[in-house]
């Protein structure tokens, strides 16, 4: 392996440098001329943050910290471009309506994550108005509907046909429970649409967490998608459609024919609780005599079957055309009438053309991989393509594990594991899924633990995505159709199978002694053979540096000669010839004072 992972540690502490996706606004000071012209209520000259609280005034406020705004509305209608509006903690009922035009961007932000909620009886949040509505960003919330009869959708972003509403950016927020219809709806000719970071769960009727309808250019990723109907004190009625679809329901009605350049990437699907007939990810539905999406890109995406409930299949495709899997990890029992993918046509859907599966990992620890859930289940079941229903496919360079059972073959299918002619057939060694615990906000943290949604995503890829050294799928995809990074952002250099890019980690620790230090060190991989070990340091003393060992299964080694009271920086490579594999450093400083605590006996 020649993947690296550089981090720095400091005396014996680890403090590990994780992939984190950073959300800071941009901030530009407005042109004080433009403020005064424009704007319909006066705002603090030279400023570019503003603010929104329950205690606000839209009428008397000046979107100060001590005079704010009472509704987000307002604040939208008054600030110039390239602010900041923060929103105090706090309930926020009824619709806001995200609107302005904004070249530069405006941040609509909860000062404090998730405690700023957004709800309403019906639509929450409405980006649509006669005119461009661009550049706003809505982060850091919880948004809701507050309870059974209320209107449909929690969310909509809706282009008005001719593209008028686009480069808007929904971010770090945890959207859940709608009672009526969707979570998030985002059609009608939008475009430039940017979904990321957020937790959504619990949708109603045969609806989605988000239905991308007719748009163009939109991403979905860094997402967590879930239901626990339970959770929210709801019944589960097994009807809900699958989490994302991508679709076009009104044809030429708008702008666009179809869906082009969707990217579904780095997210989190878990906890099906929805019909048998839906998907985690469904790419046409409405039966059109037309192309619903092309030019689809589902990547880096892990996909646990944790949940007892049968769906369609984890992939679907209808009636669309250039559509591509690659580095999705689909792990768990996952019950289901299909484990892997259902392309099919309903309706008038032309003939699905060039569908493509790349580097996927398809696996079922129990053994069971397509059966449905409950006593009487059918068999098992890899694929439901029905041979007429699509023109070209791909499948290619996929690992499939069903529990050391085979892997479910049916001749009357178009798609086999076994038309995969580079496949590999081996557990992916991931972590079992028993006792996983659902990361659904309780309003101070998620269940998990977590405080934040990205550490909640984070421990989703540790505990059950990430493969174990020595897996079947490290090294091992076809880097040609490899993305540049993984579900983390970590970069592939020597492309593994599936969403998780195994990383090489090195840990070292250092203990001072008297003109000594002593290091040890640990690693989470199989030291090939011909590895040395190479110890730097800076300093005075000490045999000199660079320090070989040349037996690759030690851990430990004494630096001895070395002046105490002296920070020693030392830096261990694990060595394949002249090329670093593993790397870590540490500081420490040698000393020849040392404390003791007393033992006392008790009698």
């Amino acid at each position: 392996m020649n993947k690296r992972l550089r981090k720095t540690y400091c005396v014996v502490r680890k403090v590990r440098l994780l992939h984190t996706t950073h959300y800071a606004p941009m901030i530009i000071i407005a042109n004080i001329f433009l403020i005064g012209l424009f704007l319909p209520t006066a705002v603090p000259a030279g400023s570019s943050t503003y603010y929104v609280a329950t205690t606000g005034d839209d009428d008397t406020g000046t979107g100060t910290n001590g005079n704010p705004w009472a509704t987000i509305t307002k604040a939208l209608d008054s600030v110039p471009d390239g602010s900041t509006i923060l929103v105090k903690a706090g309930v926020y009922n009824g619709r806001i309506r995200v609107r302005g035009n904004f070249p530069t961007g405006v941040t609509v932000r909860s000062e404090v994550p998730y405690q700023a909620i957004l709800q309403h009886n019906d639509i929450v949040l409405t980006a649509y108005e006669n005119g461009e509505v661009r550049g706003i960003t809505i982060e850091g919330f919880e948004i809701r509907h507050t309870g059974a009869g209320s209107g449909a959708l929690v969310f909509h972003i809706d282009g008005a046909g001719d593209g008028s509403v686009h480069h808007i950016t929904i971010r770090n927020n945890i959207l859940h429970d709608s009672y009526n219809n969707d979570i998030l709806k985002v059609n009608n000719a939008t475009h430039n649409i940017l979904i990321e970071g957020n937790i959504f769960y619990n949708q109603t009727g045969h609806d989605e967490h988000i239905d991308i309808n007719s748009v163009e250019d939109v991403i979905v990723q860094d997402n967590i998608f879930m239901n626990d109907y339970a959770g929210s004190g709801r019944i589960n009625n097994n009807d809900t459609g699958s989490f994302i679809v991508i679709k076009d329901s009104n044809g030429s009605d708008d702008a666009y024919l179809g869906n082009d350049r969707v990217t579904v990437r780095r997210n989190v699907f878990l906890n099906w609780e929805g019909s048998t007939g839906s998907n985690f990810v469904l790419i046409g539905e409405d039966g059109k005599d037309f192309y619903e999406a092309r030019n689809v890109l589902v990547e880096n995406n892990l996909m646990l079957g944790n949940a007892n409930n049968t769906m369609r299949a984890a992939f679907g495709v209808k009636g669309s055309r250039d559509i591509t899997f690659r580095h999705n990890t689909v792990v768990g029992d996952l019950p289901a009438l299909a484990f892997a993918m259902r392309l099919n046509r309903e309706g008038d859907n032309l003939v699905l053309q060039n569908i493509n599966f790349y580097n996927n990992i398809w696996a079922d620890p129990t053994g069971t991989m397509g059966a449905e859930s409950g006593a009487g289940a059918e068999r098992n079941d890899f694929s439901d393509t029905p041979p007429a229903d699509t023109n070209s496919f791909v499948i290619d360079n996929n690992l499939y594990w069903n529990g050391g059972s085979a892997i479910p073959e049916d001749g009357g299918e178009l798609v086999n594991y076994t038309d995969d002619t580079n496949r590999t057939v081996a557990n992916p060694q991931l972590g079992t899924q028993a006792g996983l615990i659902l990361p659904r906000w309780t309003g101070a943290q998620f269940a998990d633990g977590s405080s934040t949604i990205r550490e909640a995503f984070e421990r989703l890829v540790s505990l059950y995505g990430t493969p174990a050294s020595g897996s079947a799928v490290i090294d091992n995809a076809n880097a040609g159709n490899a993305p540049a990074d993984d579900i983390l952002g970590n970069p592939r250099t020597t492309p593994d199978i599936g969403a998780v890019e195994f990383i090489p980690e090195l840990h070292l620790t250092g203990t001072p002694a008297n003109g000594a230090i002593t290091l040890n060190w640990e690693v989470n991989t199989t030291v090939a053979d011909g590895t040395t070990w190479r110890i730097s340091y800076t300093g005075p003393g000490g045999p000199g540096s660079p320090i070989t060992e040349s037996n690759k299964d030690v851990r430990s080694y004494t630096i001895s000669g070395l002046s105490n009271y002296t920070t020693y920086n030392i830096t261990l490579n694990a060595m394949n010839g002249a090329t670093p594999i593993m790397t870590d450093t540490v500081s420490v400083m040698p000393t020849d004072i040392f404390s003791y605590l007393p033992i006392v006996l008790k009698q």
